[in-house]
């Protein structure tokens, strides 16, 4: 009888890690604990958490280009791993954004906090539905400030980008980034003419 509790409890507890797991893929960003014990009808954080990181260890073993990795802030993610990311960007079909609401995140990202009455006079009246556009898809979030709005990035940009959450290092990893892509450009010029 004990064999036949134990085996029944073995795979109510693999269906619940099948069902983390599936969530983190579906949801293609960062989730915590409370998600995850919302999924899976578990009041115990800790049960939850035990049970992503034998995720995050399966994948660890397994020879696949995808990981499940714990983020610092106890959120799980899963994405592919790192080595594998050039070869396989061009394939992704589904722009997040345009060059112009890109610019402006760039700006509102290197300048944070930043008024969004700045932002427009350095963007141009556009910004306006840029600034709909990035607030809808979670990337920046408003305060008021009198008249004005104060735009700031959000931990989603920050998790979709794969940047810090603190914001002076988050805007170092932006310059730095800004460097490569500029020579990358630069190199891309140098080599068609």
């Amino acid at each position: 009888m004990a064999q036949t509790e134990t085996a029944a409890a073995t795979k109510t507890e693999s269906k619940k890690a099948q069902l983390i797991e599936g969530a983190l893929y579906v949801a293609g960003k960062p989730l915590d604990l409370q998600i995850l014990a919302s999924v899976v009808r578990l009041r115990s954080e800790e049960k939850v958490r035990g049970l992503a990181r034998s995720i995050v260890e399966r994948y660890k073993q397994s020879n696949t280009p995808l990981q499940v990795i714990e983020l610092q802030d106890g959120r799980f993610v899963m994405q592919l791993k790192p080595e594998y990311v050039s070869a396989v960007k061009k394939l992704a079909t589904r722009k997040l954004l345009t060059p112009g609401p890109l610019k402006t995140l760039s700006f509102i990202a290197i300048k944070q906090p930043v008024t969004q009455s700045y932002v427009v006079r350095v963007r141009g009246k556009l910004t306006y539905g840029h600034v709909k556009q990035l607030r809808d898809l979670d990337l920046i979030m408003e305060s008021k400030l009198g008249r004005t709005k104060i735009l700031r990035t959000t931990r989603s940009f920050a998790d979709y980008f794969n940047l810090s959450q603190d914001n002076r290092l988050m805007k170092r990893q932006l310059e730095r980034l800004f460097i490569e892509l500029s020579t990358v450009g630069e190199k891309e010029k140098e080599e068609e003419a």
